[in-house]
């Protein structure tokens, strides 16, 4: 009896140690974080591109990593830095000519009151709204800059996950303390997610932008390709979406008398933009598997407060998670559970 209590004692003992080790670890490492969820979605999104390297031409470990690492450097970091270099002059000039653009606020508020009298809004929370907008700008440029930063270390984490292939996920997979069948659904979980969230999100986006894009350039609206580019990252926000910005473009549209083409891209946006986001996540919900909306929404907001960017992909992850685990919980222990409760 006293041996099992020392083993439990010590058990214990080790437990208490490794979270302790393991908080500090992650609080001194916090900012790394979201870099290592990348290079892990990087892992899963193209270990079998890897592999094939490795087995069909019989590369070396390295050779394939770094040759994988380069070829996501160029297709994911450069696109990023040509629209940084895009954005970033257009954003100098709104904030540059902020009152400008208030007045043009005013304006719309001013076309709306009169269309819509009952509307209880009064001029200065518009103006703090257009602050705020404004002011949101530099935030989306620190945010592009910061993704592109953690980009920079999950393709270095991404590089060593790689050279250790199958040691590495049999690694993983021995310290998973549930059944082999348990670790079965939570990788094809993990899969399905980080590749649906990680290709559809952004191929959302870009559809969007483009699409928008082209209704702006259509109806002749300034900077279209300024708002063509922030629509695509609105799209991400839940239940709002593209509406954030192309509601604002619209009524810009009715204020400045151009009610031909403020009809028309009113029905454009809602139709034509709002059918490709239908379209979009119903293939890849098809393909790869059918989430709830609910936890693709609440996912979003999770993971942007939690992770920041990363977060679009790791935050509905984590609550599938959440959910997959009570049912393995319930698979593996609930009978015991049944059985030991009388």
């Amino acid at each position: 009896m006293g041996a099992i209590n020392n083993n439990v004692i010590k058990q214990i003992v080790i437990m208490l140690l490794i979270a302790f080790l393991g908080i500090v670890i992650i609080w001194k490492l916090a900012y790394f974080i979201p870099g290592f969820l990348g290079a892990t979605a990087i892992y899963i999104m193209f270990r079998s591109w890897y592999f094939k390297l490795l087995t069909r031409r019989g590369w070396k470990p390295w050779v394939a990593a770094l040759t994988m690492i380069i070829g996501l450097l160029i297709t994911m970091i450069l696109p990023l830095f040509l629209m940084g270099e895009v954005l970033a002059p257009k954003i100098n000039d709104l904030i540059a000519n902020s009152e400008e653009i208030k007045s043009q606020i005013l304006s719309m508020y001013n076309y709306v009151q009169e269309k819509f009298p009952q509307l209880n809004i009064s001029r200065e929370q518009i103006l703090g709204f257009a602050q705020k907008g404004i002011g949101i700008l530099p935030t989306l440029f620190n945010a592009m800059t910061n993704l592109v930063a953690n980009l920079f270390t999950a393709l270095f984490i991404a590089y060593f996950f790689f050279v250790g292939g199958r040691k590495f996920e049999q690694s993983v997979k021995s310290y998973l303390p549930i059944a082999r069948d348990s670790r079965k659904q939570v990788w094809d979980e993990t899969k399905n997610l980080v590749v649906s969230n990680a290709v559809g999100i952004p191929a959302l986006a870009i559809a969007q932008g483009l699409i928008a894009l082209l209704g702006y350039w259509i109806c002749g609206v300034p900077g279209a390709l300024l708002w063509g580019l922030l629509t695509a990252f609105v799209s991400v926000i839940p239940v709002i979406g593209t509406m954030a910005v192309w509601v604002p473009v619209c009524i810009y549209l009715f204020a400045q008398g151009e009610t031909g083409y403020g009809i028309f891209l009113t029905i454009y946006c809602l139709i034509v933009v709002g059918f490709s986001d239908n379209v979009i996540r119903f293939l890849f919900l098809k393909k790869f598997g059918d989430v709830h909306p609910l936890i693709t929404v609440f996912g979003v907001i999770l993971g942007l407060n939690v992770f920041g960017v990363i977060g679009l992909i790791f935050g509905p992850l984590l609550l599938s998670y959440f959910i997959m685990l009570v049912k393995i919980y319930q698979v593996e222990f609930g009978n015991e559970s049944q059985k030991i409760a009388p």
